[in-house]
This record gives C-alpha cells, structure tokens and sequence, in this order.
C-alpha cells in the first residue's frame, strides 16, 4: 500500500465549494453582529454587559495572581528574545503552575477557567513573553485540547485531556507548503489500513511542532468502499516512527517560537484517534476557531497596555521646545489613539469572551470581528508608539541598556505583532470569511438567482423567496431609534460624556451598511464574490461599529459599579468620535476607489509590461524554489523534534 503523491488539482468553484460545505450552516442562537449587518442594532443582545459568576471571578483572580508573579520572577523575555528559546524551566514551570490546562475542565485535571480569565491570563503572559503567548495559545485555543472539548469521544478525552493539561504540549496541523487557506488543495493523506490509518505529507509553520507531544493533523482519506473519505482530523503521537520535525524556523518577530516543517512518512494513526467522521476536518478546525480565534486578540490587548505605559512614562519625561512632547498635539493625538483603542479593544475582547462563557449567543462572526480588528490595531498602536519613541523606538532594547538607557523592547514589540495580520487567518481571509457570513442571509433566500448553474425553475423558486424576504426587511432599513434624539439616553448620565449619540450613530450607520450591501448585490450579483476590495470595507465597517457599541457597553458598566466609570466614557467617547471618522471614510471608499484601475494595474504587472520600472537595483535573494518540495517520502534530513520533559 502506498500513498498518492498527486496534488489534489481543483477549480476555483470546486475550492469555494469545499469551503462552504465546512461553514457551520445554522444560525440557532443570535448573534449580535449577524443582526448588525443585517441593520439591526440588537443592543438588547449585549447590554446589560454579561457579568461572569462570581466561582469563575475567585478562580480566574487567583491563577492571575500566581501568573504574574511566574511572569516577574521566573520568565526573563530578553534573554527569550535574545536565545530565541523559551527555556525549558520556564516550560516545566508553566506546566506546574498549570497553564497548560487553563481551558480543560477540571475533572480532567486543568484549571477550568473561563473564556474572559483565559484571555486575561493570555494578556498578562503574552507581555512577558508573546513566544510564551504563543506556546500557551497555539496549544490550547487551536491544538488538542479544543477540538477535543467540542468533537472527541468521552474515551479520546480521558485519553488526553489528562495529558494535555499537566505535561503534553500539543500543535495544530493544516498548514503545507503549497496549501494555506485553500483547504481544497490538502495534499497530506490518510489511507484506510485495517484498524489504522496511514499518514503521509509535509506540514509547514506547525506552531509548538518542534516541541509537541500530541498533534492535531489534518489529511485527506481517499475515497474508498466502507470510506466515504475526505479532509479528516487526527490526533496523532508527535514521536510516532515515520514523523521527522525537519526544521525549526526562525522568523521576524515572535524568536523564541518552536515552529516547524513536519514530515509524515507511513505514519500509523489507530482510527480511535479519528476526531470525528471522515470527512468533518475542516468543520472542526472552523468550529474550533470560533472561540480560539479570541486569543490572539486578547494578547494584542495586552500590547495596547504596555505601548500606553510605555508611551505616557516616556512622554512626561522627554522635552522638546520647552516642553514635555505629550503636550504637544503630534504627540498627543497619538497617545490618545493608543489609550482610546487599547480601551475598546478590551471592551470587544471582554465582551466577546464573556458572550462564549454563557454560550446565549452564536459569536463566530464577534470572534472573527476581534481577531480581525485586534490584529490591526495592534500593529497600528505599535507603530504610533515607535514614532513617539523616535530613534528609541528604532533602536533595540539590548542596544539601549548597552549606553545606560531603559531597555524598551519597543521594535521588538512591533515585529512580534506583525504576525498577527497573518496568524490563524490573513486580515484578507479575514474579511471574505466575515463577509461571507454577513451576507448568509441573502444568499439562503436569493443565493440560486445569482448561481449561473441554477436551472430558471430554480431561479423562479428562489426570487418567489426573495420577494417576500426583502418586502418585509427593506422597509426597516428607512427609519430607525438612531434617528430618535431620546434614544439610548441611558447612555448619557449627568456629568459624563454623550455616549447615546454614538449608539444612534452605529444603529443609523448598520442600516445604511445593510442598504450598501444590499445594493451590492443587485449590481454585482453572481461577481459579488470577486468584489474583495468592496467586502473588505464593508466588514471593517461593520468591526468599528461593533468596536463603538462594546465600548459604550463597557463604559456604562464601569459607571454602574463605579469603577473608573467617569474616565471610561471619557475613552469611549474619544474612541467613537475617532471610530466614526474611519467609518464616514470607508462608506465613501465604497463607491469611491481605486478598484477597477489596481485590476489593470496588476495585470500589467503580471504581463511584465513594468518590468522596466526594476530596473537599477540588485535583489539579494537567495537561489532555490518559491516554494519547497513537499513530495510525500521519508525524510532524509535530521529529526529536530525535541520534547520538553
């Protein structure tokens, strides 16, 4: 028995079909922002704030607690930066505090904290360290322990749930050399062997893969009598034979994380390791990353805190024309982005958490609105606080300590966020993934009079369907509370700033982005879907105004626990009047831009008719491939795979 080393060759109908058939199809909660691109302002979904309950308040406090005093006395993240490894008694130190098992429930043996502490816990480690951040996300949010919450047997998750909490590191694996987030193309294989399957193919950035134990392996099981085959979920023994850990690769930012190239060579896998049906792969790794998609932005709240720190210290102390630079409006309109955003991207991480905890609402599209917007701003803030910082900020930390300055990991910051524009879906990915969803409810009732493969009975079915959809849901986009002066007046208390006119904007703005699509739709039809330019800023429309509302939500809860309530609506209202202006700004773009002339403009580029305009340069590339050779066949270089014990 071998395996086919053919890669799968599909269309680009065939690859968007793979695609939708791992979508989670039903919508059998709310969503709050389902509804808001739909232009219903739902604020009853997420106000009052969610409160956690006050078990999951003591036990997230307390592992916090210890979390930061592990972060203070045992994790040194220069010399991390500085040996681009996390060591390993740093490693075993995690595991004995427990952090392995932040999610897993605690008759298994984890900690059982809930959505909010475990991205508050990912907060506070991923500023001592984001490679630590990683480590702990990577193994976690997306690795075994997640799919098998959702998707394993009770037997799979005695098995490994005990494990996975104290001692194993585990790695998630889809990723190949010639195949990123076009699943369709999956050339990794699991061929049917009597009680086994057999594993062949080459992995690419396998994060935590040069260290793992466990692996979450993703391959296609060929079609067969008794197999109804297709891209299938594994968990596989890292030190299985046949499994080489061929590379550890080294990256811009983020130097201490144990990402691999993994070779599988007839690598035996029992199918009581299957997670879930052939098949149901790619809806578990989708699935998965509902929630685990809330880590990464949680960490990127916890760059937006350190970069407000750092920017307000450094800012009352530096002079520039008699003055501290803070005082100066160049200056300050920068820390006032930093503070307003690190505010509502807290609030949007928060919220969202705390909506998964109680598990009311479907928050697919909230989650990938966080991950998207936290990515961005992040690496916004970053770079707005190496400006400020000025050649400090250029400058790195072991260079600064070296002439007696404060050792400010600024730069470094900015190079460990970067990857999160990339991590676990491109910002590009991002917005057709959200889009796609955004428009799901048009599609299911109008989605066959744009299929050019509809038969006209079809059509004729789907535009009865339309027809009624749309005369009951056009009309509501007219008129709405936004335009109501007295509308959300519980937002605006004596004394405190205006936040009601901000929730008017967001419910007059969902409905003027439900007409926008709406529109869309009818001008484009069947080549919506090529419009990439015109979907992304719709989404990022629609993750300001889910920015704006979890801010407002935010502040008026601090105001009524009377925390920081005055200076919280303080932010709010700095954050949605810089909110708005991006917002006004990309309603524009939509019908104003560029997009038709870039087209012609990349087709020039790709005709070589600019070539002439390289000229005068030298390129310092090296030799070899674009892309490596990912031909399924024992490994003929060294295993670096190196289990932390």
């Amino acid at each position: 028995m071998t395996a086919t080393s053919a890669k799968p060759t599909v269309t680009e109908r065939e690859a968007r079909q793979v695609a939708e058939a791992a979508r989670e199809q039903d919508w059998r909660k709310p969503s709050f922002a389902k509804e808001l691109f739909l232009g219903r302002f739902r604020l009853d979904l997420i106000h009052p704030h969610p409160a956690p309950p006050v078990e999951d308040v003591r036990r997230g406090e307390e592992f916090l607690a210890k979390l930061r005093d592990f972060c203070d006395t045992q994790v040194d993240g220069a010399r991390i930066e500085r040996e681009a490894q996390i060591p390993d008694e740093v490693v075993a130190g995690l595991k004995e505090l427990g952090a392995l098992g932040m999610k897993i429930d605690t008759k298994y043996g984890g900690l059982g904290l809930s959505q909010l502490y475990y991205n508050k816990a990912l907060a506070l480690v991923g500023t001592a360290s984001p490679a630590i951040g990683a480590l702990l996300s990577a193994h976690q949010s997306i690795g075994v322990p997640q799919p098998l919450k959702i998707f394993g047997t009770q037997e799979q998750k005695d098995a490994f749930l005990p494990r996975c909490a104290r001692t194993d590191i585990t790695a998630f694996l889809l990723t190949e050399p010639d195949v990123g987030s076009d699943p369709a193309r999956l050339a990794t294989t699991a061929v049917p062997d009597g009680d086994d399957y057999v594993l062949d193919g080459v992995k690419l950035w396998t994060t935590n893969g040069v260290v793992a134990d466990l692996l979450v392996v993703m391959a296609r099981v060929p079609k067969s009598e008794g197999h109804s085959g297709g891209i299938t979920a594994f968990v596989v023994e890292a030190g299985s034979e046949g499994i080489t850990v061929e590379n550890r690769n080294a990256f811009m930012g983020l130097r201490g994380l144990e990402n691999g190239v993994t070779r599988f060579h007839r690598v035996r896998v029992p199918a009581a390791n299957r997670i879930g049906a052939e098949g149901a792969g790619l809806k578990i790794a989708l699935t998965t990353l509902n929630t685990g998609r809330l880590s990464l932005p949680a960490m990127c709240v916890g760059s937006g805190k350190w970069c407000l720190k750092i920017a307000r210290e450094w800012s009352t102390v530096r002079e520039q024309w008699g003055r501290p630079i803070a005082r100066h409006e160049a200056v300050g309109s920068k820390i006032s982005f930093i503070a307003a955003t690190t505010f509502a991207l807290e609030a949007v991480v928060d919220l969202a958490g705390q909506m998964a905890d109680e598990d009311r609402n479907d928050i697919r599209i909230e989650a990938a609105l966080a991950k998207l917007y936290g990515s961005e701003m992040a690496c916004l803030m970053a770079d707005e606080l190496v400006q400020i910082r000025g050649g400090r900020g250029f400058e790195t930390a072991p260079s600064l300590a070296a002439r007696g300055e404060r050792a400010v990991p600024a730069e470094q910051m900015l190079r460990d966020l970067r990857i999160n524009r990339i991590f676990e879906g491109s910002t590009e990915i991002m917005h057709l993934l959200i889009a796609r969803e955004a428009v799901d409810a048009h599609l299911s009732v109008a989605g066959d009079l744009i299929d050019p493969d509809k038969s006209l009975t079809d059509k004729a079915r789907a535009g009865a369907k339309a027809g009624g959809f749309y005369a009951r849901w056009l009309p509501k986009l007219v008129a709405g509370p936004g335009q109501l002066p007295r509308t959300y007046a519980e937002f605006h208390p004596a004394g405190h700033p205006d936040l009601a006119v901000h929730l008017r904007y967001v419910e007059r703005s969902a409905r003027k982005l439900a007409r926008s699509t709406f529109y869309a739709m009818s001008r484009w039809q069947g080549k919506m879907e090529t419009k990439q330019g015109f979907l992304g800023r719709i989404v990022d429309i629609g993750a300001e105004l889910f920015a704006m509302s979890a801010a407002c939500v935010r502040a008026e809860l601090l105001r009524a626990t009377e925390d920081h309530g005055r200076e919280a609506y303080q932010l709010a209202d700095a954050f949605c009047r810089q909110s708005r202006i991006r917002v006004e700004e990309l309603f524009g773009r939509l019908w104003s831009n560029t997009d038709d002339l870039d087209r012609k403009v990349v087709k020039g580029v790709l005709g070589d008719a600019y070539t002439w305009l390289e000229d005068g340069i030298v390129d310092p590339s090296g030799d070899g491939p674009w892309i490596a050779d990912a031909t399924p066949g024992p490994s003929a270089r060294e295993n670096v795979h190196r289990p932390i014990r």
